[in-house]
């Protein structure tokens, strides 16, 4: 019977859209149970919430400078997000930054990012090495992982066969809104959400004017970082970032062969600069 409900739910939600232009192909999340309204109203309170939390420590936003360099960078990077996904035109774009020692990075449903100081200061990132951090961080949220993550949980949470009666979400509540969009942020992506949000920062960098060829050296130097977090194992946590974003050969690998859809596309930014 939960067979054939599950099965009911997914011949509802819109089939994944993929894009097929010039860059790269990648595919938005199939599992949409939850309007994207309800999932960005959801991420922009916690997000809300994280502020407010920062600062009171004192810890939101004590480096203009570092601030605005990563608010430019995003400046960049927004007018090409269109290309993923259209709605991302009215979405109410926000960059900040959190002084703490997490090595970590997120953008939540509707634009909603922010960068965590340790992952700038660890890993000493060039603008193109923050662009395709950000750059991955925005593609997640535009090929909606974060909405499907939250969809599985209120569907985990409340069952099959209650999801299927309220559809329309009337009846979820608050509590487990926040919770989901909790869990959109600190749980680990599937293997191919995380490929595919790769590919994202990819083009999104390489639009913009910054060289793709970077996120080889992101994950060159989260690779150091973590083997540096292994030799000192028990005097801290290993970073947060590799926690929830696997890096290995592989991963680097997938980013080398896919250069050669993203650099035509950079060359052409410079050129045009």
């Amino acid at each position: 019977m939960k067979a054939a409900l599950l099965a009911l739910l997914l011949a509802a939600l819109p089939a994944a859209a993929a894009t097929r232009q010039e860059g790269v192909d990648v595919q938005r999340s199939k599992f949409l149970l939850l309007p994207a309204s309800t999932v960005e109203k959801s991420a922009a309170q916690q997000y809300g919430q994280l502020l407010r939390a920062a600062q009171e420590k004192n810890a939101l936003n004590r480096d203009p400078q570092q601030l605005e360099r990563l608010r430019g960078i995003a400046r960049q990077l927004i007018p090409y997000a269109t290309r993923f996904n259209k709605d991302a035109q009215k979405w109410r774009w926000e960059v900040n930054l959190i002084s703490s020692k997490s090595v970590n990075a997120f953008c939540m449903p509707g634009g909603k990012i922010a960068f965590f100081t340790g992952i700038i200061e660890s890993l000493q990132l060039t603008d193109a090495e923050a662009a395709t951090i950000m750059g991955h961080e925005i593609g997640h949220a535009l090929l909606e992982h974060g909405r499907a993550r939250m969809s599985e949980e209120v569907l985990k949470n409340v069952g099959i066969s209650a999801a299927a009666a309220m559809l329309n979400l009337g009846q979820v509540s608050t509590s487990l809104l926040a919770q989901a969009a909790n869990l959109a942020v600190t749980l680990p992506y599937a293997r191919k959400q995380e490929a595919d949000a790769d590919l994202v920062g990819l083009e999104l960098a390489a639009r913009a004017g910054y060289d793709p060829r970077a996120a080889v050296a992101v994950w060159q130097k989260m690779s150091r970082l973590s083997q540096s977090g292994a030799q000192t194992a028990g005097r801290g946590q290993p970073p947060q970032f590799l926690s929830t974003h696997p890096s290995n050969e592989n991963r680097i690998r997938e980013i080398e062969a896919n250069l050669p859809r993203v650099l035509p596309l950079y060359n052409n930014s410079k050129k045009a600069r």
